[in-house]
């Protein structure tokens, strides 16, 4: 009667739980969630960003060995159990005991099917119940090859992908049905932790995971071993590596502004984006060249780069040493004292109040309050002229000259320009204590080199439909005029003379006009150097995360490296052109004058247009 009882009460369990099952009539559907492309300025495909399901393809459209990575890592009985396999349950909960904790599963493929269409990841007796009651149903309606096609079509395989056919277009730039044993065996390796083993995330320990795979296959005597030492001498071509992994920080940028440019999108996108990709390759290996040559004996870890056209298109962008170690994009993200390459905003405010180039101010010791600032080296000259001042980045004549025009004014000019973080306006605001991204700063450094116009520093160029329909275009400008065409020509015999006689002599692209300013915060924690040519402005920044300091590291030496080192490269083929002059005009590539009204040019950026 116990017995009869016990049967009873399991009878009304399962009931229960069969009732509660989702529909299983639909798994040939497949969902469509749009999805992301983004270009860069030529339209090279950059990356494919968002939620992406491939062509269905059977499992007798795949070379063999694909399904049979995936049977030998994840369920060899696959084809000898009815959807739930107490042998490999038994095994995994022995393993399980032995270690102490939870080190093998006993989901077979058609369980994991069953959990992957229709249930969550909770751990509950509830869930599992349903989970092999769905297994029964779906053996029960489907044949092996069946199930395994759906599986194989509907797994997560990290990326955004789900399916081996989206997962081979987006590692490997063709379809499943011509992946090589090496991928099928990276593609079933992905099924255990996809973003762990994803070789977009890590691609070292992708590799060691497809090396179990293949030992697996031998195991399960699937290949043999030689099969299985050629395939690990044969390395999968990427075809995300032909976009830089760097270029991972100017996506996020990219993605993160789409929600307020396009409301939620019904279909797949294609994002032109403003970044040259050569120019990209080039800013990465000047930041990895000198980070790998000077960072250990120098004392710094992180550089960031950022590089963009007069009129605000950036064109390149380093966020950080390893996309894949941090996504912290050190170029947007970051706010650090810029030091002494905020000094260009006092000399500009100077210019603005009346003084010129050859105007005297004093460079000698100064105590304002309890602070006495002090010059570099500790080197006084007396009476210099504010060209002086600002090419030797004198500390004691930029305090005084901020004293002169007025702290508030100042932050008021470095407003104008395209400065956006809160700014003190204290005594020590001329040596720059006020923390700035470096994006900020690098554009606001290019009313110097357009001729007077403020820009937005700006990243997308239009965004379309996969069919060609246009939804957003940028439309206009930038912020109309900021500096006069007399005071740009003053700022910029300058900053030039900073380039060839002052503290950015390490920069100097002669005989191609630049300028640009040196900068470096209290103990050498961060260094600058922000400059420009008629064609691209660039600003670099280097340090540490955790702001400790490098050993003697300015504005004049790392940074101004990896600015030069960059920008000769990047300038190679260019003409040579002269900076704007006193009463020249800046004429965008459009064809458009700088000028106009702010508002009307700000308001037309965000219209979207065909």
């Amino acid at each position: 009667m116990v017995a009869l009882w016990l049967g009873v009460g399991c009878g009304i369990v399962l009931i229960f739980y069969i009732m509660g099952l989702p529909d299983t009539s639909n798994l040939w559907k497949t969902e469509t969630p749009s999805a992301v492309t983004i270009l860069d300025r030529h339209g090279v495909r950059l990356v494919s960003r968002g939620i992406t399901y491939g062509t269905p393809l059977s499992v007798h459209e795949l070379p063999a060995y694909l399904p049979q990575a995936v049977i030998a890592t994840e369920d060899r009985r696959f084809y000898y159990h009815i959807g739930i396999d107490p042998l490999s349950l038994m095994r995994a909960a022995l393993a399980n005991l032995t270690e102490g904790r939870i080190v093998q599963g006993g989901s077979t493929i058609t369980q994991q099917l069953a959990k992957n269409l229709f249930l969550t990841n909770e751990r509950t007796l509830k869930r599992k119940i349903q989970e092999g009651l769905l297994a029964l149903q779906l053996e029960w309606r489907f044949s092996k090859d069946q199930i395994l096609t759906l599986y194989l079509n509907r797994v997560y395989l990290g990326a955004g992908t789900y399916g081996v056919e989206a997962a081979a277009q987006r590692y490997f730039g063709k379809s499943a049905t011509q992946v090589t044993l090496a991928e099928a065996a990276l593609l079933a390796g992905l099924l255990k932790a996809p973003s762990r083993y994803a070789p977009t995330n890590d691609l070292d320990r992708s590799r060691w995971r497809t090396d179990v795979v293949l030992k697996a296959m031998v195991d399960a005597g699937f290949i043999d071993d030689a099969q299985r030492r050629n395939a690990q001498a044969t390395k999968p071509r990427f075809t995300w590596a032909a976009a830089t992994p760097g270029v991972h920080y100017f996506i996020d940028w990219v993605v993160e502004q789409l929600p307020t440019l396009v409301s939620r999108p019904d279909t797949d996108l294609v994002v032109r984006t403003t970044l040259d990709l050569e120019l990209q390759i080039k800013a990465e290996k000047a930041v990895a060249l000198t980070l790998d040559r000077d960072g250990d004996k120098l004392n710094f870890s992180q550089a960031a780069l950022v590089s963009l056209t007069p009129d605000g298109a950036v064109r390149a962008l380093v966020g950080g040493r390893s996309y894949a170690v941090s996504q912290f994009n050190r170029a947007i993200q970051a706010r650090r004292q810029p030091g002494s390459a905020f000094k260009p905003f006092v000399y500009l405010t100077a210019l603005e109040q009346g003084m010129s180039p050859s105007s005297e101010i004093l460079d000698a010791p100064i105590t304002i309050g309890n602070w006495s600032p002090k010059n570099y080296n500790n080197d006084y000259r007396g009476k210099v002229t504010l060209t002086t001042a600002l090419a030797r980045s004198l500390n004691t004549a930029a305090v005084r000259l901020a004293e002169q025009v007025g702290h508030q004014n100042i932050v008021d000019t470095a407003y104008r320009l395209g400065i956006q973080s809160k700014l003190d306006p204290n005594t020590t605001l001329p040596l720059g204590t006020s923390e700035v991204a470096l994006l900020e700063l690098a554009s606001a450094y290019a009313p110097f080199a357009n001729g007077g116009a403020a820009v937005i520093a700006h990243s997308i160029i239009r965004i379309e439909t996969d069919d060609g329909v246009i939804i957003y275009e940028r439309l206009g400008g930038g912020l109309g005029r900021a500096v006069t065409q007399r005071n740009v020509g003053y700022m910029n015999e300058m900053l030039s003379a900073t380039m060839r006689w002052g503290t950015g002599r390490a920069a100097n692209l002669a005989p191609r006009a630049a300028a640009g300013k040196t900068g470096t915060s209290q103990d050498s924690r961060d260094a600058w150097f922000i400059g420009y040519t008629a064609d691209l402005v660039t600003g670099v920044w280097v340090g540490n995360d955790d702001y400790s300091p490098m050993r003697r590291v300015t504005g004049g030496t790392v940074p101004a490296v990896i600015w030069k080192d960059y920008m000769l490269a990047a300038s190679a083929n260019d003409p040579m052109r002269p900076l704007p002059a006193i009463g020249a005009k800046y004429v965008s590539a459009d064809g458009e004058n700088t000028g106009g009204n702010a508002l009307t040019r700000f308001l037309s950026r965000l219209i979207p247009g065909r």
